[in-house]
């Protein structure tokens, strides 16, 4: 969403960039069973909203080069990408590669959006009455828990470090290692190194990857890229927005980043152009 956000921005700017990435624009959308919070559309499917955005993209008139970025260096007034062994050259950079999730558990991948999701805030209000597991990777995590609890009916946490948990009195804290996610066509169960639990639905909220390594010098903070409110990064001309900045990971926030750091990389290039000028 994010991505698509920017490349639309500009192209109504008549800006001429290049969009690096997958034709199939993101698995975490394509997955999503059913999606209640974006404008416009009541309730909608994450292959459906998939679909509109797929469309929307082509209607522009925008294409989406797939190759892999492996190294991004700063050079003069710009940036030097390397994707796929070949460079190639830019004056502004926005990064909106999401974040990356590492799949530890079997048939984690299989399940993803059939009930095993990596935001609990974003879903929560779909477990009212039901019953719900969360895997922590830190102790940050415990908020989304304590949200989740309001809603769902029954909620089992574990916690993936040693420090005390300190969640809500309903929560029933397991201190066991999960090893599987099971169910048919949805999440049924999780299996731990001790016992199965029936759930109806599994969250995994993993710390994000930092893409420092893919631009050296980026400045990072809690595993996102550390922007302000027009998305900028601490490097001149680089931009960044969506998942990638920080929760809440949500395709509406996300898309609404998108505009501003495309917003943002066009108000750069107007500026560069008036001091080349002076």
């Amino acid at each position: 969403p994010a991505g698509l956000s920017a490349a639309l921005n500009l192209k109504t700017y008549k800006k001429d960039f290049i969009w690096f990435g997958s034709k199939n624009l993101s698995e975490k959308v394509q997955k999503a069973e059913k999606i209640t919070n974006y404008p416009g559309f009541p309730q909608i499917s994450g292959q459906e909203l998939f679909e509109r955005f797929d469309a929307h993209r082509r209607a522009a008139g925008i294409d989406i080069t797939e190759k892999t970025v492996t190294n991004i260096m700063p050079a003069g007034n710009g940036f030097m990408v390397l994707a796929d062994n070949e460079m190639y050259e830019a004056r502004t950079l926005i990064l909106c590669m999401g974040v990356m999730s590492a799949k530890q558990l079997d048939r984690e991948d299989e399940l993803l959006g059939k009930r095993l999701s990596y935001c609990a805030t974003c879903d929560a209000p779909l477990y009212r009455g039901k019953t719900a597991a969360i895997i922590g990777f830190s102790p940050k995590e415990e908020a989304e828990a304590d949200f989740m609890a309001e809603m769902a009916d029954k909620v089992y946490y574990i916690p993936m470090y040693e420090a005390d948990v300190n969640v809500a009195d309903s929560i029933e804290v397991l201190r066991e290692k999960p090893v599987a996610v099971e169910g048919a066509l949805k999440v049924q169960e999780l299996v731990t190194d001790r016992n199965r639990y029936d759930v109806d639905g599994v969250f995994f909220l993993r710390e994000s990857v930092s893409p420092a390594q893919l631009v050296p010098g980026l400045k990072i903070e809690d595993n996102h890229i550390e922007v302000d409110r027009q998305m900028r990064t601490n490097l001149a001309g680089c931009f960044a927005c969506g998942d990638a900045v920080g929760a809440p990971y949500q395709y509406i926030k996300s898309a609404g980043e998108g505009n501003v750091a495309a917003l943002s990389a066009v108000a750069y290039l107007a500026e560069k152009k008036r001091q080349t000028k002076q």
